[in-house]
């Protein structure tokens, strides 16, 4: 449907919808394509009637948001997760209540790991043979923890979270909190620090090193080598709550409970 603008006197002016559904119909007029990124954010619930994830350009970053029908989606029987490469096949489409711009995906092909994942699976492999995953390394809790340290992000909802969870199953135990960056490019240098400051204060008997949930990237800092070994080298028992159940970051392979 063609969209008229509004006459005012020799200036035409489109209305939002009708600006919203022009764009649409031009992007509608597009020809498919083939486009190569890395998967991330991806949602995905039995409700939905689409799969949702963003394409992200490992080479700069720039990020591409794109929807697939769930049957389609099923059909393929591709498991995907955060981090892989693939090929996706599609059109551009612009929803246009919203002007929200995005990829409307017809097909997906599995490309390859993406350079994270591939990175933290040489990193798994190296600390794996160092001996720090290993089974007889791994600590008991103590029963009655006299001091609880807790190194987690400042997002009040996840820290109220883990305090509930101390407090209900260890009410005399007291708390210790540090909050540091736990995501980002300095956030692996603070969890660092975060947790050998901790270590160091007197009667703490465990860690808890935690964070809510995010998407692949978000908790990359939490599979770097800086972090793993400090975990590893930590003078009391560490528990790593990190993510959701799903999420398995090289931490909680170091951690002495998960």
């Amino acid at each position: 449907m063609k969209v008229e603008p509004l006459l005012y006197g020799n200036r035409k002016v489109y209305t939002v919808a009708g600006f919203n559904r022009g764009v649409a119909d031009w992007l509608a007029r597009l020809p498919t394509l083939w486009i190569e990124g890395e998967v991330t954010e991806l949602r995905r619930h039995a409700r939905w009637g689409s799969v949702f994830f963003t394409l992200k350009d490992p080479a700069d970053g720039a990020c591409l948001p794109a929807s697939m029908p769930r049957r389609t989606f099923d059909a393929l029987g591709l498991d995907l997760s955060d981090g892989e490469r693939v090929h996706v096949f599609g059109r551009p489409e612009l929803y246009a209540v919203k002007a929200e711009f995005r990829l409307r995906v017809l097909s997906v092909e599995r490309f390859g790991l993406g350079a994270h994942l591939a990175a933290i699976e040489r990193l798994k492999l190296a600390l794996a043979a160092d001996g720090l995953f290993d089974a007889a390394r791994k600590r008991p809790l103590p029963r009655f923890p006299r001091r609880i340290g807790v190194v987690t992000g400042s997002d009040a909802a996840a820290k109220r979270d883990v305090l509930t969870t101390i407090q209900s199953r260890f009410p005399p135990a007291r708390v210790l909190v540090a909050e540091t960056l736990v995501q980002g490019p300095r956030a692996a240098l603070g969890i660092v620090d975060a947790l050998q400051a901790v270590a160091r204060e007197p009667e703490i008997d465990v860690i808890v090193l935690t964070r809510g949930g995010g998407s692949f990237e978000d908790l990359l800092p939490f599979s770097d080598e800086r972090v793993v070994r400090a975990v590893a080298a930590c003078a009391v028992p560490v528990v790593s709550a990190v993510g959701h159940e799903q999420d398995t970051p090289l931490c909680d392979l170091a951690a002495d409970v998960r």
